[in-house]
């Protein structure tokens, strides 16, 4: 247990990520009113993208962890979007 190293985050921080979380969320409602086309679906996988990535790096505590445990998390981020950009050209093309 002396080993463990413990992280403390300021509440201010907690409050900022949350504030950001809400106005993201907001502009994710707010695109969806907006006609864009098929760029709106692209437009809202990319804000969820942006608001997943802050909850691993402040809530998750990754920006505290090792560099072979990011580099774990990007490879499964990358497989992901991969994933997902298929999943998209077979939407887009039929």
């Amino acid at each position: 247990m002396e080993n463990e190293n413990s992280h403390i985050i300021p509440y201010r921080t907690f409050l900022l990520v949350l504030g950001g979380l809400i106005v993201l969320t907001l502009i994710s409602v707010a695109i969806t009113r907006i006609h864009l086309g098929s760029l709106t679906v692209f437009m809202a996988l990319l804000i969820a993208a942006i608001k997943s990535s802050i909850v691993l790096w402040i809530f998750m505590h990754l920006k505290f962890e090792n560099r072979m445990f990011k580099l774990s998390v990007v490879g499964v981020v990358l497989l992901l979007a991969a994933v997902i950009t298929i999943t998209l050209l077979d939407y887009l093309f039929r």
